[in-house]
C-alpha cells in the first residue's frame, strides 16, 4: 500500500514546498525559540487534543515553575497537577512527571536520543516519540497526530478510515517515507502548521496552500470528502449534585481516588444522582466523613464535557455543624484554594461561594 500510493507522487517537490512554507509561515512558538529537548517535550504533551493559544501560557508557568527535568523529576505530584490545572487530561501530566524521574534516575536527567529508549517512557507514544526525536535532535523520524493525517489523506487522497488504528500505522509508514534526512524537524514541524493554519478540518483553505498543486484530493474536487473518520461513540451523561459545604468560612474538600478520572485532584463533595436521590447522597456523605450538615438551597449547575462522558452538575450550599478530623478530606478557606489542585468544574463552582 505504502509503495503503491506514493508511487507516482513527487516526493523532493512537496520536502522542498513544504519546507520553504514553513520557513516563512510558521509561528513564533516559545517551544520553538529553544532546542532544549525537554522543553520540546513538555509543549508535545500539552499539545496533545490541546489548542495552541491554551497550551501557551501554561507551557511558560510550568518551564518558570519547573526549569529543567531535575527540578521536574523532584517536584511533588500535587504542585505538578497544581501546574496542570484547568489544561485537561490530567494522566499526561502525572506521566510526565513519572517519565521526568525516569530519565533522571536511568538516563543522569538527559533525554535518550535513541527513539526505542525514549518511547518506552511512561506516556510517550509515536507521535511524541516521532516529534520529540526529530524536532529535538534531528533524527529522521516520522510524527503522526491528527493534523498530519488530515493534510496526507488530502494530499494522496487516501480514503480508508483515520480512526482505525491500521490505518495510522499506515500513515506512519508512509510519512517516514516523506521526512527528509536533511531538516526533519522543519518538516515535520511544517505538516503540523499546514494542518493547523490551512488545511483545517473544515472549509480547508486550499487557496493558500503551498502544496495545491501536489494535492490529489483538490484536483480531483473532493478535498472536503476527506479524512474519512468513524462515528463517534456517545457520550455518557452523568448527573451530579455538588456540595459545598461552608463551616465557618471554610469549606470541605475531598481528593479523588488515586487512579481513573481526574485522578488524585481535590474536589467538593460530589454525589452521583444517578445512584441515589440528592436527601440519600447527603446522608452518604455525612455519614462517610463523619459530618453534621443541612443543605439548604440550590445554587446553580454546570455541564463538563469530557471526550467520553459528560457531567451534569447542580450545585447546592450546605452547612456543617461541627468540624470533622476525617484524614480524607479537607477544611479549607477560599484563600488556600492556590494550595490545592482542582478540575475545571470545581475551579467555576468557586464563584458560588461568597
Amino acid at each position: 500500500m505504502k509503495q503503491h500510493i506514493l508511487q507516482h507522487f513527487d516526493i523532493p517537490s512537496f520536502q522542498e514546498k513544504i519546507l520553504h512554507w514553513y520557513e516563512g509561515e510558521k509561528r513564533d512558538l516559545p517551544w520553538r525559540r529553544s532546542g532544549n529537548p525537554y522543553y520540546i517535550w513538555v509543549s508535545e504533551i500539552m499539545l496533545q487534543q490541546t489548542r495552541v493559544d491554551t497550551v501557551i501560557p501554561f507551557f511558560e508557568n510550568f518551564i518558570t515553575l519547573f526549569p529543567t527535568i531535575e527540578e521536574l523529576a523532584s517536584a511533588e505530584e500535587q504542585d505538578v497537577l497544581k501546574a496542570w490545572e484547568g489544561l485537561g487530561y490530567y494522566s499526561r501530566a502525572r506521566n510526565l512527571h513519572h517519565a521526568a524521574k525516569e530519565v533522571v534516575e536511568k538516563y543522569d536527567g538527559i533525554i535518550p536520543r535513541d527513539p526505542s529508549t525514549f518511547g518506552s517512557l511512561k506516556g510517550v507514544g509515536p507521535y511524541t516519540r516521532g516529534a520529540v526525536m526529530s524536532i529535538a535532535y534531528g533524527l529522521p523520524e516520522p510524527a503522526v497526530d491528527a493534523n498530519v493525517m488530515r493534510v496526507l489523506s488530502r494530499i494522496l487522497r487516501y480514503e480508508e478510515n483515520i480512526s482505525e488504528h491500521r490505518v495510522k500505522k499506515q500513515f506512519e509508514h508512509i510519512t517516514r517515507e516523506l521526512v527528509p534526512i536533511e531538516d526533519p524537524s522543519s518538516f515535520n514541524q511544517g505538516l503540523m502548521e499546514l494542518g493547523a493554519l490551512i488545511c483545517t478540518p473544515k472549509e480547508p483553505m486550499c487557496i493558500f496552500c503551498p502544496v495545491q498543486s501536489l494535492c490529489v484530493a483538490y484536483n480531483d474536487g473532493v478535498q472536503d470528502q476527506l479524512p474519512i473518520k468513524g462515528k463517534k461513540k456517545k457520550q455518557r451523561i452523568i448527573h451530579y449534585a455538588a456540595l459545598l459545604i461552608e463551616y465557618e468560612g471554610k469549606y470541605v474538600i475531598e481528593q479523588r481516588p488515586p487512579s481513573g478520572l481526574l485522578a488524585n485532584l481535590w474536589q467538593f463533595p460530589m454525589i452521583p444522582l444517578d445512584e441515589m436521590s440528592l436527601e440519600d447522597g447527603a446522608v452518604w456523605i455525612a455519614s462517610e466523613y463523619g459530618l453534621d450538615i443541612d443543605i439548604e438551597e440550590q445554587v446553580g449547575t454546570l455541564k463538563h464535557v469530557f471526550s467520553h462522558i459528560i457531567w451534569e452538575v447542580t450545585i447546592y450550599k450546605a452547612v456543617m455543624q461541627k468540624s470533622s478530623n476525617d484524614e480524607r478530606i479537607e477544611i479549607v478557606h477560599p484563600d488556600a484554594f492556590d494550595m490545592y489542585p482542582f478540575p475545571v468544574p470545581h475551579l467555576k463552582m468557586m464563584s458560588h461561594i461568597t
